[in-house]
């Protein structure tokens, strides 16, 4: 009778058990969300405090369409920056966007097993480079090579130009978009690819017609999130795009983004007035974009991600 008593209790405590450490494990988990979100809002606050006096100072739309930017006189036209940041993201996702379709596109549908597992460590290798090794590599080998063309295109320039800091920005996202890539086309599910097979469709046909119309939504999202992954570039984009408050009118005139001029220029004549509000400003900007683009993305692959389930 003894033992059959101890039998009964031995499944019930560990259900006790079990049912504690699933109630332990969501506390932890919806407690790190709680941090995280806090810890961004808190940020958020923090940026829009400190821009305040400048915000209050001067029109919005004349920080931001404004170009002239002469802190000694209490201007700080914010143009220019904006207008480089776009730029030489636009130009780098310009370059990186058809390479990186073609190579997910083939590591997912025609690699092999092996081949794509060693493509897939080189691109992790890639994408855990720090920034400054690329911006060393920018200057040795991009910036000379970007002075060489615009020498041959009839353009004055050092080198240290919008196209250098995209083409930089370029070899850095490749690797994250193609990892991202990779997934989604990897999530795309087998039966759609032997039903249009099976009706006579040839591989090229099934990728074009299925395959990536399927994906296309994860796709976007990972160019979305390459895309802030670039627009917040600071290090490698600061050694090579020349930092010059002007509009750029081509690819070989310099350019100052924002991540750039907040780099270069905090902690420094702080004296000034609102200059340090007028930094946090471009800092708040950033801030929204990125978070704007991240989320959109992170949407659309967890849209997609419930609708394959």
């Amino acid at each position: 009778m003894k033992e059959t008593q101890m039998k009964d209790r031995l499944p019930s405590r560990q259900l006790r058990k079990r049912r504690l450490q699933e109630w332990l494990g969501v506390v932890a988990g919806r407690g790190v969300l709680i941090v995280v979100n806090v810890l961004a809002l808190g940020i958020f606050c923090g940026l829009l405090w400190k821009a305040g006096p400048i915000l209050q100072a001067i029109p919005l739309c004349d920080l931001l369409f404004s170009s002239d930017w002469h802190p000694l006189k209490n201007s700080f036209g914010l143009f220019p920056f904006i207008v480089g940041t776009l730029a030489v993201t636009g130009l780098a996702m310009l370059m990186a966007i058809p390479v990186c379709l073609l190579a997910s596109v083939y590591l997912a549908e025609y690699a092999g097993r092996r081949f794509r597992e060693l493509a897939r460590l080189v691109i992790d290798i890639l994408a855990g480079i720090p920034s400054v090794i690329y911006g060393l590599c920018g200057i040795l080998v991009i910036v000379p090579f970007v002075a060489w063309l615009g020498d041959r295109a009839g353009a004055a320039t050092t080198g240290y130009s919008l196209l250098a800091g995209g083409l930089v920005l370029a070899v850095m996202v490749i690797p994250f978009i193609i990892s991202i890539s990779v997934e989604v086309l990897r999530m795309v599910p087998d039966p759609v690819r032997e039903s249009a097979l099976a009706l006579g469709a040839t591989r090229w046909e099934t990728v074009k017609y299925v395959v990536l119309r399927k994906a296309k939504r994860g796709l976007l999202a990972a160019v979305v999130l390459g895309f802030a992954r670039a627009f917040g570039e600071t290090m490698a984009v600061l050694m090579v795009v020349g930092n010059v408050a002007e509009v750029p009118a081509s690819v070989f005139d310099p350019a100052y983004p924002l991540p750039a001029l907040i780099a270069n220029n905090y902690g420094e004549v702080m004296s000034i007035p609102l200059y340090d509000a007028a930094l946090m400003t471009a800092a708040l900007i950033l801030m929204l974009v990125v978070a704007f683009f991240s989320l959109t993305a992170h949407y659309t692959l967890m849209r997609i991600g419930a609708a394959n389930e």
